[in-house]
């Protein structure tokens, strides 16, 4: 008998054995609490021009206070929101004076008065900062991820070449629609309603199908446009989503990614096909 023959039989235990060892050594997923939400201070960049919501008003504040400390019984370990991931360093900065108390004298004194409104009222602060605040986190993780292009202009170029008049008619009328629900749901409901409506499983579906189904068929057969758009909006999701996946450590059993709607539409299936994490929904989060 060969050595080959006396080893092969140990050999295929050992294969045999690998994909339980695999199995067992699987971390548990950890949960990621994925918020969408609009801009508490509304630059008017996004294609949706809606009104501004006073998250600086006493009910606002309020239920700022009570969603934060749903937030912090839920336990995140880490926080990401949308802030350019090579400026961290202010984000700390900032945050740090936060947490020594003193933020609004230190934005009043660093940064020009037209910087300011951003800085108080901005969603990171309000609902980040604070909820970083009560669950003892030390540090903000920034994680967006700018460098990609939004050629809407071109889209509507290409559009308007191919002779697709009907395409770019609804495009607007889709525009105007959501301009419209969103400036009623402003006027109408209270700040955890709007919330918990940006965060359902449709309105994310929704979002998400408004580039597939409007901007992705935009230009003629050899002109590809709108699913460059397109292209270029996952890009800058999936890169931003990378920065989760390379920051939670194996250690993290719940993490917080605080970013606008329209990107959490896309982030939503990336997590559903991803092993590491469990999506907890906002809903479920904030019930008492």
């Amino acid at each position: 008998m060969t050595l080959h023959s006396l080893l092969r039989p140990l050999l295929l235990l050992l294969l045999g054995l690998l994909p339980l060892t695999a199995v067992r050594a699987q971390p548990k997923p950890a949960e990621l609490l994925l918020i969408g939400t609009f801009h508490f201070h509304n630059p008017g960049a996004d294609l949706v021009k809606t009104k501004s919501f006073d998250v600086l008003a006493p009910a606002a504040q309020a239920e700022l206070q009570t969603m934060t400390d749903r937030i912090k019984a839920f336990g995140p370990q880490k926080i990401f929101v949308e802030w350019e991931q090579t400026n961290q360093a202010e984000l700390d900065e900032l945050y740090r004076a936060y947490l020594g108390g003193k933020y609004e004298d230190y934005v009043k004194t660093k940064y020009p008065a037209q910087r300011h409104n951003f800085l108080l009222k901005n969603e990171i602060i309000q609902l980040a900062f604070r909820a970083g605040q009560k669950a003892g986190l030390t540090r903000i993780h920034a994680f967006d991820y700018t460098r990609t292009s939004f050629p809407y202009d071109s889209v509507q170029k290409a559009i308007k070449a191919a002779g697709q008049q009907a395409l770019q008619q609804r495009i607007d009328a889709k525009l105007q629609a959501v301009t419209a629900e969103q400036n009623e749901l402003f006027a109408t409901k209270t700040l955890t309603q709007v919330l918990l409506h940006f965060n359902t499983p449709q309105s994310m579906a929704d979002n998400k199908n408004f580039y597939l189904e409007l901007f992705n068929p935009a230009g003629s057969v050899d002109n590809f446009a709108g699913a460059y758009l397109v292209s270029e909006w996952y890009r800058r999701n999936l890169y931003m989503y990378s920065i989760i996946q390379k920051t939670v450590a194996p250690t993290d059993t719940r993490v917080l990614a605080l970013v606008g709607a329209g990107h959490a539409a896309m982030m939503r299936e990336f997590v559903q096909s991803d092993p590491r994490f469990r999506l907890r929904e906002l809903q479920d989060v904030l019930k008492k």
